[in-house]
């Protein structure tokens, strides 16, 4: 129970993937301008990053190791990546019409999401500490996309509040987006004595 709640919190809060790592920049950027936007996509990106990650993960081994074809990783992952969000997209067309349209463009950025293919390139890979068996790379996975659901939102709640202030007209828009993210990436910095 202890590693699990070190791999929470060291994913979520100390190494958080948009904030320390700097993967999914896009759509973090993208889908931040309205909250409820950013809460569909954090909650498909946590369900594609989980699945995709356990879908990865077996994949590798127990097709391309024991095949020594651990060279087609990264082929084989986005193939996988691109399945899953495709899978996705159908099930909110049919559950969540209005999450669907909202999401828009950014739904089929999930593919091309560094964020999704980055993590199921580091459980596999080397020297990957929390790789040791499924269950704590589905666990990391879905730290990394709790991680990142909590930043996208928490940044979208504070872009929708500087979007209420006046402003220098050179700051509005992007400018002011990438001075808050550094701000808010500096926050999280203090979490980083919590797991060592």
């Amino acid at each position: 129970m202890k590693t699990i709640i070190l791999i929470l919190i060291s994913t979520i809060f100390v190494n958080n993937v948009i904030l320390a790592q700097f993967l999914g920049i896009c759509p973090f950027l993208g889908t931040s301008k309205k909250t409820s936007t950013a809460v569909g996509m954090g909650a498909a990106v946590i369900f594609v990053l989980v699945l995709a990650t356990l879908v990865t993960y077996l994949l590798n081994a127990y097709v391309l190791v024991p095949h020594k074809l651990e060279f087609l990783q990264t082929i084989a992952f986005i193939l996988v990546i691109a399945a899953l969000v495709q899978m996705v997209e159908i099930i909110l067309k049919k559950i969540s019409p209005s999450l669907y349209t909202a999401l828009g463009v950014f739904l089929p950025l999930i593919t091309t999401n560094c964020c999704v293919l980055g993590v199921s390139l580091k459980v596999v890979g080397e020297g990957f500490i929390y790789g040791n068996n499924v269950g704590e790379a589905v666990i990391y996975a879905a730290g990394i996309a709790l991680g990142f659901a909590l930043a996208l939102i928490i940044f979208s709640g504070i872009r929708e509040h500087l979007d209420l202030m006046e402003m220098p007209k050179g700051m509005k828009g992007t400018p002011i987006a990438l001075i808050t993210a550094g701000i808010l990436a500096m926050a999280f910095m203090g979490f980083g004595g919590l797991v060592k």
